[in-house]
Parts: structure tokens; sequence; C-alpha cells
């Protein structure tokens, strides 16, 4: 039976194949960023490679954040520099989990473990998975009623639903890690009209 337990079963095998200590399972991976965002609250300018998918500068502004573009290189992942994040949409590789970070991954079609649409975020502690778990679900705990919760805290509408992690799990185990992606494969994105 496809239930919560899904998702569940989903954030540990990927944990397990991330070789990360936790993982929260989000409909996306630019939501996956944005509740890192929203949950540490960064204070200094963060900045980002121009080529990237343009959700994440996006995100920044939607948060009102300040940023802004480098030229920096990258290859399967690239820190939101002056933050613990990590953008890990196309990071799909065993054991690549980076201890004390927050690595956000994307399950979108194009990616090697193609489930149509989802996201996850690696993280470090117990108390981490437990915010952003109830940030991703609406500020709710997952498993109980939640006309028996006192909702405490801001909550996002961003959970991956159990169908998609049922998917997860059946092609995590054949899903093919070998293509590699460079900041290359995007487009130079502040010689677009957007961000002038």
């Amino acid at each position: 039976m496809i239930g919560i337990e899904s998702v569940k079963k989903f954030e540990l095998e990927l944990a397990n194949y991330y070789n990360s200590p936790f993982c929260v399972a989000t409909d996306s991976c630019t939501h996956a960023v944005e509740l890192c965002l929203r949950y540490l609250k960064p204070r200094h300018i963060i900045k980002i490679p121009a080529r990237t998918y343009i959700s994440i500068p996006f995100t920044l502004m939607k948060c009102n954040l300040n940023w802004q573009f480098t030229d920096k290189q990258w290859e399967e992942y690239y820190g939101l520099e002056s933050t613990p994040i990590i953008d890990g949409a196309v990071n799909f590789k065993r054991n690549s989990y980076l201890a004390g970070s927050y690595m956000c991954l994307s399950f979108q079609f194009k990616k090697m473990l193609n489930l149509g649409r989802g996201g996850a975020i690696l993280c470090p502690t117990k108390d981490d998975y437990d915010v952003l778990k109830r940030m991703s679900y609406d500020g709710r705990t997952d498993g109980m009623p939640w006309k028996q919760q006192n909702i405490k805290h801001m909550g996002y509408h961003y959970y991956m639903t159990p169908e998609t992690a049922h998917l997860g799990l059946v092609k995590i185990k054949t899903a093919n890690p070998n293509k590699h992606w460079t900041s290359n494969d995007y487009p130079y994105l502040p010689d677009m009209d957007v961000f002038k």
C-alpha cells in the first residue's frame, strides 16, 4: 500500500545512497533550496554561479535576500556561497553528501533519478530534519491528523507525495548515475533581461 511510509522509506534510501545523516523529501529542488534559505536565514551576500538553473536566483529574489552572480565554474554541484546550502540538483553519485551541508537534490524528468517531479534536502542533524520536515509539510507533523495539532511555525506546501516516493523506491535501484553535468550545461543568466 502506498502511503506516508513510502515517503519515510524513500528518505532513508536517499540518506543511505548519499551517505547523509538525514533526508527530507520535497516536491522540487527549488523548494528544497527555499526551505533551507528560510530555515537558515542567511544575512551575508549570497553568491551563485552565473550559469545555473533560473529558479535559484528567482528564489533568492522571492526571499528578499542579498545576492549576486559570480563566474565560478562547477561540476555536479555548487555551494550558495556564504551558506552551507549546496545545489546538488544534478548530483546523483553514491556517498557524495558533504558533511554539515544542506544538499538539495532534484528528481525532475531530465535528471538521472527521473521521477517527473520531486526533490530532497540532505541534512546533518535530527533537529534539522524535524524542522525542515514540518516546514515542507505546511508546518504539520506527519503521521498525525492535523486537526489534532497546534501548528507553531510557518509551513509551506512543498512535501513529496507518497506516489512520487514510491516511484523513487522502485527507480533508485536502476537509475543511471553516469551523466556528468557542469556549469557549461546552463546559459549565462546575467545576459537575460530579467536580471538587468
